[in-house]
């Protein structure tokens, strides 16, 4: 069974703030179809997460998973069991292993993953946004500052849950597994990341047979806000290349 249509299903994986993505301005993807999820809540096992994704895919024969950062990793959880459907994966901002290098930032990661109350909202989501951002947010299609990043978690991420996928993320390991992912993958790597840095790209454009990464110049690890134009269209021709008129990986037959 081949598919020469843009009927393949776009599954899209919250990141760390568990909110459905936002995709008003992803034009380049807007006439296919997408399946928007938002992230259980308080589960601190990434395979749970997967779990989870497997549940909301369960009825598609023909999907694509996208995932962006802690979202990347559930995504890359998942094609590592070679589910049926998958025909391809994008990940953006993501790693197969905890990306933090620094044993002060992972002692930090896991003290804030246990603040609750004013502590959560005046120290834990500052100290994350500030390592999320990048000096190009602000000309992006949509710029973007801290302050916006600290109201998508406000919003969006109660403090129980942040810590459950800190310990989420700093548990997993798929390091070993990345050669039985088969289908086309595309790596998007923003030029300018603090929060997780370059070497976790490598990892995964080295370990998955068929990847191929992209760095998009003057982003940050928001990207996907800041420049949803320049994301969704790396995105569309990644899909238009390598997807759309290829067989269904474990379809029906």
């Amino acid at each position: 069974m081949t598919n020469t249509t843009k009927n393949t299903t776009l599954v899209f994986i919250p990141c760390l703030s568990g909110a459905p993505w936002d995709i008003s301005k992803f034009d380049s993807l807007s006439e296919r179809p997408m399946r928007l999820l938002k992230l259980p809540e308080a589960v601190d096992n990434m395979e749970a997460y997967a779990d989870f994704v497997a549940d909301a895919v369960a009825d598609l024969d023909d999907y694509v998973l996208i995932g962006d950062s802690f979202g990347a990793q559930i995504g890359l959880a998942l094609a590592v069991r070679r589910p049926k459907g998958l025909r391809g994966l994008v990940m953006s901002g993501g790693f197969a292993a905890n990306p933090v290098t620094s044993p002060f930032w992972n002692t930090a990661m896991r003290t804030m993953g246990k603040m609750r109350g004013a502590a959560y909202q005046h120290i834990v989501l500052r100290a994350h946004a500030h390592r999320l951002a990048s000096p190009f947010d602000g000309e992006g299609q949509v710029p973007w500052s801290e302050a916006e990043s600290r109201r998508v978690f406000h919003e969006n991420t109660p403090a129980e849950s942040y810590g459950a996928r800190i310990t989420a993320t700093l548990a997993a390991y798929y390091v070993d597994k990345l050669d039985r992912i088969t289908v086309p993958t595309l790596i998007l790597t923003p030029e300018h990341d603090v929060i997780v840095g370059d070497a976790p790209a490598k990892v995964m454009r080295d370990g998955i047979p068929d990847a191929t990464e992209v760095v998009l110049e003057r982003t940050g690890h928001m990207f996907r806000f800041s420049h949803p134009g320049t994301y969704s269209t790396a995105i569309a021709k990644f899909l238009a290349d390598r997807i759309d008129h290829r067989k269904v990986v474990g379809a029906a037959r």
